[in-house]
């Protein structure tokens, strides 16, 4: 938690949680419950940390007033860097609000206190590089081996084949859709000669 530079702990004002999920299928279950209980409302964001447009985190910023806190589940569910959470951290001790990071406290009025955070968002940092570097590698690896990445195909070449002779012999898009179990979209692409993993799912 920050202290103001009085030394104070701020913690007569408003507890405002923000959530980020990387994606829009990633639940913030886990989150809301460890935040629930400890702030007064709670925002989510859906969208990578690296991104430079967050609107649901500005919008908290400019809730938050002197004597409020910041609450988060973690140094990375919020910035994108040691840089840029240091940078966001002391602007928010300069306001007087306070801030909290659920997996730990820190209070940024200290040396130590500023050395145990730079080393935790140090650690996000270097853990979300090597999480990108692994996937590079792994998909790199993958395409030397001959695996075809992207969406599985919903007709095997055969089918294809089926619905263009079809479709020759008159047959309606849409009886072929219903046909073969797959969207007129899927039906479209096939006809256009797309290869099967650009096919709609």
């Amino acid at each position: 938690m920050v202290r103001s530079k009085s030394g104070s702990l701020k913690s007569s004002g408003k507890r405002l949680g923000y959530i980020r999920v990387s994606t829009a299928e990633q639940s913030p279950a886990r989150q809301i419950d460890g935040l629930r209980a400890a702030c007064d409302a709670v925002f989510i964001e859906k969208g990578s940390a690296s991104s430079h447009h967050r609107p649901v985190y500005d919008e908290v910023l400019s809730k938050l007033k002197p004597g409020d806190t910041l609450v988060v589940w973690d140094v990375d569910r919020a910035y994108r860097s040691v840089i840029d959470a240091l940078t966001e951290v002391r602007g928010l001790s300069e306001r007087g609000i306070g801030f909290e990071a659920m997996s730990g406290e820190y209070d940024l009025s200290t040396a130590d206190g500023g050395f145990s955070f730079t080393i935790r968002a140090a650690v996000s940092e270097w853990e979300r590089e090597k999480l990108r570097a692994r996937t590079r590698e792994g998909l790199a690896a993958a395409k030397a081996r001959g695996v075809k990445l992207g969406r599985p195909r919903k007709l095997s070449e055969r089918e294809i084949a089926a619905v263009r002779a079809k479709k020759e012999a008159g047959a309606k898009n849409v009886d072929l859709a219903r046909a073969y179990n797959v969207s007129g979209r899927t039906i479209a692409r096939c006809l256009r000669g797309l290869s099967g993993d650009d096919q709609d799912q």
